[in-house]
């Protein structure tokens, strides 16, 4: 009982003294930093060292660094893990972190550093990275929910989320983009290839079974945040300190039925719009009905093709939440 008290304390007290050992991993290609955001960074550490939190800095140097990082991290025994990159980085170290057996008692803290940042808007964090230090330094660490999203034929390849999923044509997106095009332009590359799949994708069913449940789709979104990618916020109702997803799907396979939805989804009107579903979920599966590829992604990153399961895994990560006075 005394144990159970000192953890909750922990986890719902200011950031602690127990927080002194921190490793920043940060992927200098996201965005766009350059030297500018080195400076950042550094003023950022020499927040976090007046707080009482001494940051090491660990640069990744290619895709799948960030996840073996944040494994040695979690081996070493560090007692704060802080990454500073876009979605994608995250990502990697969210399941660095998880999926080690003592991983989940690390604690994460983000400093924004990509394209599109959704943890970032989800958290009211300040873009700029010692603004944001400095809310850090203050924080919370709270216990959360992850989703793990696990490719059915190729179960070897599942990965945890933190924010979104997804299946059909943001799969395809996420699938198709030019990765020199996402470096140069950031955000614009997925509009850009969204308008081309709006013209070439033919928007094939799926097959969604959440418990004795089943819906034939053409996309869904598996949302544990709010906000989706850009400006939009789809998942309204997700909550990340719930142990569930909000689902929404759409039945349409018309391009053009899609470009319609862009006005309600701007107002936020979209749970009024006809071939718009919303659920709550704790495990869905997504399969296809025939032959045809349909890809899913994970928090921005592709994942494999059909059928995949979504399954929430709660109590999976500490996240160090900043200060919002109260």
């Amino acid at each position: 009982m005394i144990l159970l008290l000192y953890e909750r304390d922990v986890l719902n007290s200011p950031m602690t003294f127990a927080l002194r050992n921190a490793l920043l991993i940060h992927n200098p290609n996201a965005g766009s930093g350059g030297k500018g955001r080195r400076i950042m960074l550094d003023e950022a550490r020499r927040i976090f060292a007046g707080g009482g939190i001494e940051v090491d800095l660990a640069e990744t140097t290619g895709p799948g660094d960030a996840t073996e990082i944040a494994r040695r991290a979690a081996d070493e025994g560090r007692q704060l893990v802080i990454a500073c990159g876009g979605d994608g980085t995250l990502n990697e170290i969210v399941n660095g972190l998880a999926a080690q057996k003592n991983g989940h008692c690390v604690p994460l803290a983000l400093l924004p550093g990509g394209t599109a940042n959704v943890l970032a808007k989800e958290l009211d964090l300040p873009w700029d990275i010692p603004s944001a230090a400095e809310k850090l330094v203050r924080g919370k660490v709270k216990e959360i929910a992850l989703g793990l999203a696990t490719p059915l034929e190729q179960p070897e390849k599942k990965k945890y989320f933190l924010s979104v999923g997804g299946a059909g044509p943001d799969g395809m997106i996420v699938y198709s983009i030019d990765l020199d095009l996402k470096a140069s332009l950031g955000i614009l590359a997925y509009w850009w290839q969204g308008v081309r799949e709006v013209f070439r994708y033919q928007f094939p069913h799926f097959r969604i079974v959440t418990g004795s449940e089943k819906l034939d789709a053409s996309l869904v979104i598996v949302g544990r945040t709010k906000n989706y990618g850009g400006p939009f916020k789809i998942t309204t109702g997700a909550d990340l300190y719930e142990d569930q997803f909000e689902v929404m799907a759409l039945t349409t396979q018309s391009g053009l039925r899609y470009l319609s939805y862009l006005p309600s989804l701007w107002l936020g009107d979209l749970r009024e719009t006809e071939g718009v579903h919303f659920w709550k979920a704790e495990t869905l599966v997504c399969e296809p009905l025939d032959g045809d590829p349909i890809y899913a992604q994970v928090d921005g990153e592709p994942l494999a093709r059909l059928p995949v399961e979504f399954k929430i895994i709660p109590r999976a990560l500490k996240l160090l939440v900043p200060h919002t006075p109260s």
